[in-house]
């Protein structure tokens, strides 16, 4: 969350921040009850006072009356002391749920918009593809190449599962093994993460485990969700920490299943691997002092783009608009890779770019609620800055895959850089 001093101090700043955001949030509200709450933490630090004023005169000789007095004294203010505490009490849970509710604020470079088409291209690497065939799209592919199954999902799961058959199984491994060795090499601390969050974690990353438009598959009567990516059990392990400061950045790159409801999600584009309710993916994430986030930020999507090309995939940047960003991210930028099944009509010419990866940085805005600090030179606990990227969502990066590397004859060639991690160089169309 932002700093309750700087949104009072902010004011106008903040709101037009949320308006360019497109969320819902009151921070005049905010602002009230930071200054009700700091009044009635006054009047009860005059109370308290008081009362140990009183308690140091009744420990002397007194007359009856007076010592009446005193005791009369006393009780009243023990009961303006439990209203007042309880007032407090009220205050600052309805100011901790309104002051939750404010998103970050946003990079003054991050364009202005609501959606994705407001998005700003920063770069493209590669060129689209341009086939002298109809290209297939991936779930044309995936059955023809027996490498994933929908329809035994479906009956089994439900719709927006899969079932990943034969060289399928190799090819996600391989790019996970692909990802992890790269990511290694480059000081990131590998590991296999939980599938399963505390809801306070989610919601001190910024993700809301309820309501109709939460995302998120909660665990009835446990506290806990299945998480929508390591982003959340990453950036939980140093929750309610103090980090050495010699210590940062801390880089570190989770491997998780993602659970994902995708409420609402549907259109032409969401149609088999790209939308689903279950994927694997490899999540970076950086803890850091604030003066090293905006390089660190760099950092990540350049990995993101060395990922992408060594897999010999077309793909573009976009600068993320205000309204797309997400209410913990500062900036975010997205990797957006060529998709020739997207084209409709099916043409050797067309396709369309469809998001692979992004990669944020939050700021100090997800360490303050999850208490995540540093002790600076002068030894005073600061919160640290938090970023996360995608390195790699499996099931997004095997659509780009499958549709860029197909041949006429139905068969998919791999990018060299899999070829040692899955074993085999093509994989063939079945009869």
């Amino acid at each position: 969350m932002l700093d309750l001093r700087f949104i009072a101090d902010n004011l106008e700043a903040v709101k037009k921040n949320i308006a360019n955001r497109y969320i819902t949030a009151d921070a005049d509200l905010v602002v009230k009850l930071f200054a009700r709450r700091t009044e009635l933490s006054t009047v009860l630090q005059s109370l308290q006072q008081q009362r140990n004023t009183n308690a140091a005169a009744m420990k002397g000789k007194l007359e009856a009356s007076v010592r009446q007095a005193l005791i009369g004294e006393g009780k009243k203010l023990k009961e303006d002391i439990a209203v007042t505490e309880a007032e407090l009490a009220r205050v600052e849970a309805d100011l901790d749920a309104a002051a939750r509710r404010i998103p970050n604020m946003a990079h003054p470079d991050a364009p202005v918009g609501k959606e994705d088409k407001d998005n700003l291209e920063l770069k493209r690497s590669g060129t689209p593809v341009r086939f002298d065939f109809v290209p297939a799209d991936h779930v044309q592919l995936g059955q023809s190449l027996d490498i994933i199954d929908f329809d035994s999902a479906t009956k089994v799961s439900g719709t927006k599962f899969y079932y990943l058959k034969n060289e399928g199984v190799f090819l996600e491994l391989g790019l996970v093994r692909y990802v992890l060795d790269m990511l290694q090499k480059r000081g990131f601390t590998p590991l296999i993460t939980p599938d399963i969050a505390r809801e306070e974690i989610l919601e001190g990353i910024g993700f809301n485990p309820r309501g109709a438009e939460s995302n998120v598959y909660t665990l009835e009567e446990e506290g806990t969700c299945l998480v929508g990516t390591a982003e959340i059990t990453l950036g939980g392990y140093y929750s309610d920490t103090i980090l050495p400061r010699e210590k940062l950045p801390i880089r570190m790159a989770g491997l998780s299943h993602c659970f994902r409801r995708e409420a609402g999600a549907a259109g032409q584009f969401s149609r088999g691997l790209y939308r689903v309710h279950q994927f694997t993916k490899v999540e970076m994430f950086v803890y850091c002092l604030p003066e090293e986030s905006g390089a660190i930020h760099e950092e990540l999507r350049s990995i993101e783009e060395d990922i992408f090309s060594g897999l010999e995939i077309p793909f573009r940047v976009v600068d993320t608009c205000t309204g797309d960003l997400g209410a913990p991210a500062y900036r975010k930028w997205d990797l957006e890779a060529w998709m020739p099944g997207r084209a409709i009509p099916p043409s050797p010419e067309g396709g369309e770019w469809g998001e692979v990866t992004s990669t944020s940085n939050c700021t100090d805005y997800q360490a303050r609620r999850l208490n995540v600090r540093y002790k600076d030179r002068d030894g005073k606990n600061r919160f640290v800055h938090m970023l996360n990227g995608t390195a790699i969502a499996v099931s997004r990066a095997i659509i780009a895959i499958l549709e860029n590397f197909q041949t006429a004859g139905g068969s998919v060639r791999l990018p060299k850089a899999l070829v040692p991690y899955c074993g085999f160089e093509v994989i063939e169309k079945k009869s």
